[in-house]
């Protein structure tokens, strides 16, 4: 079986049809769609900083990247997770459940910090854990799992905090996280993220799980048959997923040192927006990290440069919403074109004499 992360996986019962034996990998150049983003985001680059006021500054770099950098985290294992077919909405409230957490330990515990960041990361692992028995132990789709877990983490986030916020973080540890490297405006955060994101990148690229990441996104059954544990595997996607929203929960917390039940309320739209933005295919079965990067980077830059031009919050989630359609929509349109266009060639070359 060809395991093609650049060509549309078509849902079952039509769609796009996958073009044979091209093999996706750290080496292999870029699909069509991720050079699209990529020029995508060279052109809002150049267009906002000639258009918007202030955009082309260090100062404005160094918030734009610090941004990105949880929408980042969340990203990268759920790359992963789409690419098999699954989807986790709970990430958001996860993080925010990891926030009042470590608000709620540094409050009354008298732990050292140290010691609650990794009590937060575990924490973020076992709520991951739990969407990851119900979907892989109880077979229930992750879009229902994850809905309803999104709406219990949330939940529980307010019952630790209630509507308190915890803001007496140490004062080193809130500036660490925002410090740029020296002589940049580029934030110090941004190296751990690309380290993470180089190791996503070669589990997904450059390792039979990968492979097998692939297979189960075009068929399930099929990679059973092939010898892949479906079940387990996705259960350890879920539970990955879950440390990084803990580590994300962690520099929300100390970016703006404030542990709140309502941390990062509706990032899970920005993160699957950027996931899908960036080339992963909803059904599963397609998709590269590169592209992913690129559109995270993508709609960072244009919602930064919408905010510096003072325009209203309700638009910028039009635009997120208006993004998410179009990055479902484009992909299959393109890779249907792309399939109808084989089809012709494939029978103009029988009819040739």
């Amino acid at each position: 079986m060809a395991h093609d992360s650049l060509t549309p996986a078509p849902p079952a019962g039509g769609g796009a049809v996958r073009e044979p034996g091209r093999r996706v990998g750290l080496g292999a150049p870029l699909g069509s769609w991720d050079a699209a983003i990529v020029a995508g985001l060279v052109v809002a680059v150049l267009v906002a900083g000639a258009a918007v006021p202030n955009f082309a500054t260090g100062r404005n770099a160094q918030f734009l990247l610090l941004d990105l950098v949880p929408l980042a985290l969340l990203a990268l294992p759920m790359t992963l997770i789409v690419v098999t077919g699954e989807i986790d909405l709970s990430v958001a409230s996860m993080v925010g459940l990891c926030s009042t957490l470590m608000g709620q330990l540094w409050l009354s515990s008298g732990l050292s910090l140290e010691l609650i960041c990794v009590l937060v990361v575990l924490l973020g692992a076992l709520l991951g854990a739990v969407n990851g028995v119900f979907v892989t132990g109880f077979g229930l789709p992750s879009l229902a799992v994850t809905i309803g877990t999104l709406a219990l983490y949330r939940g529980l986030s307010f019952v630790v905090l209630g509507d308190q916020a915890v803001a007496d973080f140490p004062a080193g540890w809130t500036a660490a996280v925002v410090r740029p490297m020296p002589g940049t405006s580029i934030p110090v955060m941004v190296v751990p993220v690309l380290l993470l994101a180089l190791v996503f990148g070669v589990v997904l690229h450059a390792t039979p799980v990968g492979r097998a990441l692939y297979a189960m996104g075009n068929n399930a059954e099929a990679a059973t048959f092939a010898g892949v544990s479906v079940a387990r595997t996705k259960f350890w996607l879920f539970v990955a997923s879950g440390a990084v929203c803990g580590l994300a929960g962690l520099f929300w917390t100390l970016r703006y040192a404030s542990a709140r039940g309502d941390n990062a309320t509706g990032l899970e739209l920005t993160v699957v927006t950027a996931v899908l933005l960036g080339g992963v295919s909803i059904f599963g079965g397609r998709g590269r990290l590169l592209g992913v990067v690129a559109g995270v980077l993508l709609l960072g830059v244009v919602r930064n440069a919408l905010q510096l031009a003072d325009v209203d919050a309700n638009a910028l989630t039009i635009v997120t919403g208006t993004l998410l359609i179009a990055s479902v929509v484009l992909p299959n349109a393109v890779g249907d074109a792309r399939a109808r266009l084989h089809r012709r060639r494939q029978r103009a070359q029988v009819a040739a004499p």
